[in-house]
């Protein structure tokens, strides 16, 4: 729905989502988050998505140590070199994309279940799978290239699930006016992970080998999952940390009618333009997102000749910035709906545009300068803007069908995987010799990609409820709105009639 349209059906929207937003509790939110279950829900997924992208990303500073050249002195004091796995750019770049084989398969699946089962099954086994593979991924490495990237493809299909996952939690556990914090809460936890994960990576294989990444990082892993099977349920109705009065004000304010079994509108879904601009700018996000993601360590070091100690470290700050702006984000975004400054469509656009466009502008930046320094900044601040995108698409499914939101995310993500796939072969063919000229066309491509999705997300992102997505019980709700607002009006013409007639 374009503004034009909200604004001509805007009183009928205020009256619609009025009650909802006039549901209060007896105890509002505080800093004291503890006291609410649902915020527990919110720590344990940023701790999940912590593993998410540790499980993932520790393979782009490992691949450093597990391929780079030692020199070897021997008893004759002759020197020579030698590395654990003599593979070029192209098999590298093979590697790191091997990952999202398997991820592309799984994302509606994973949204699909996660309506039947539970997004909290779904979620915490595609983690907890993962970190069981991470701690056998040494042992393939050594028994061959072709089982190393068997077991990345594997790991790759049970975290394609997570994403999907847990907006199947977020339909059962988040009010419409907490969505934008809780979901980007818990999404920082994506960067918190990357934040660790490079510095300590880089840590570990230069104190311990690079065997020690992956066991350290699929431990904790596992240690998450027991614990996420534990604390968190499907919804507030079967958890039994969760108090009467919240579950009720969840319910309430998310018009939760049981969990009854959905029937999916595929044909309003595939023609709906609303859910075509989420995936556009979900690809554009993924593109940067992912390029640089596995490359950064392997730029850093190559082409901007840091050691792998500082590589490790420097990967990690841009995303150190999207981590803590996440944050800011998902609460200026609720802020500004719940005072009426803005409407939802009008965060979405915003907030996703205008992160965009900073990020277009700062990567061609990076592509210019390619400068020890000015490389890092300007890399940190077109990452750490990228935050502000996620407070746009990311939670928009939930905006325009909650209820569909894990299966339109398993859609979307499915589509916004591509990048993961073509981004790090790109490179691998881009990027042979390691010059500044070649790095320079890869940050180009990514300022496109990002201008690109801008473009399409401006013109067709909206904000509110679709008509296909609205449940029976949502429709009869409106229309008997509607017949009191025309009987008020109606009224109100009377009397109006009756004074200038006295």
């Amino acid at each position: 729905m374009t503004d034009l349209e909200s604004s001509k059906n805007g009183k009928h929207h205020d009256q619609v989502h009025h009650n909802n937003n006039e549901i209060t509790e007896s105890e509002p939110l505080t800093w004291r988050f503890w006291r609410k279950q649902r915020y527990i829900v919110v720590l344990m997924a940023f701790f999940g998505f912590f593993n998410v992208y540790s499980l993932r990303v520790n393979l782009s500073v490992a691949i450093v140590a597990m391929t780079e050249n030692r020199t070897v002195v021997d008893g004759d004091g002759n020197v020579s070199w030698e590395q654990d796995f003599p593979w070029d750019s192209k098999q590298k770049g093979l590697i790191l994309s091997s990952f999202f084989y398997g991820y592309i398969l799984t994302q509606f699946l994973g949204g699909y279940i996660g309506t039947r089962i539970g997004g909290n099954i779904v979620f915490g086994t595609g983690i907890g799978s993962t970190a069981i593979l991470t701690l056998l991924t040494p042992l393939a490495a050594k028994h061959s290239l072709e089982m190393f990237l068997a077991v990345r493809i594997i790991e790759g299909f049970f975290e394609g699930v997570t994403f999907p996952g847990i907006h199947a939690v977020w339909a059962r556990w988040s009010p419409p006016l907490e969505r934008s914090r809780m979901a980007s809460i818990a999404f920082a936890g994506n960067y918190a992970g990357t934040v660790v994960a490079m510095p300590c990576s880089g840590f570990l294989a230069t104190k311990y080998g690079w065997e020690s990444v992956f066991y350290v990082f699929g431990t904790i892993g596992v240690v998450w999952y027991i614990t996420w099977l534990i604390f968190v349920k499907a919804g507030p109705e079967l958890d039994r940390f969760c108090s009467k009065e919240e579950c009720e004000y969840i319910q309430k304010t998310i018009g939760y009618v049981g969990t009854k079994h959905i029937k999916h509108p595929w044909k309003s879904i595939f023609t709906s333009m609303a859910f075509y601009a989420i995936m556009a700018s979900h690809f554009s996000e993924n593109w940067g997102f992912y390029t640089l993601l596995t490359q950064l360590p392997s730029f850093l070091k190559d082409t901007l000749n840091f050691d792998l100690g500082k590589t490790g470290i420097l990967s990690a700050v841009p995303y150190l910035a999207m981590g803590i702006l996440l944050a800011v984000s998902g609460y200026l975004a609720d802020w500004l709906q719940v005072k009426g400054i803005w409407t939802t469509t009008q965060v979405r656009r915003n907030f996703n545009c205008g992160a965009f466009l900073a990020q277009t502008v700062f990567m061609m930046l990076t592509a210019y300068l390619l400068d020890p320094t000015w490389s890092v900044v300007c890399l940190t601040i077109a990452v750490g803007l990228g935050a502000f995108a996620w407070s746009g698409f990311a939670v928009n499914h939930l905006d325009i069908a909650p209820q569909h939101a894990s299966v339109l995310m398993g859609i979307g993500n499915t589509f916004a995987t591509i990048p993961g796939i073509v981004s790090p072969l790109l490179t691998g063919y881009v990027v042979v010799e390691q010059t500044s000229q070649e790095w320079r066309i890869i940050f180009f491509i990514s300022a496109g990609i990002y201008l690109v999705g801008c473009v399409i997300y401006w013109f067709y992102c909206s904000g509110e409820l679709q008509e296909w997505a609205k449940t029976p019980e949502q429709k009869a709700q409106e229309a008997e709105e509607k017949a009191q607002l025309q009987l008020t009006q109606t009224a109100g013409f009377v009397n109006t009639a009756a004074e200038l007639k006295d």
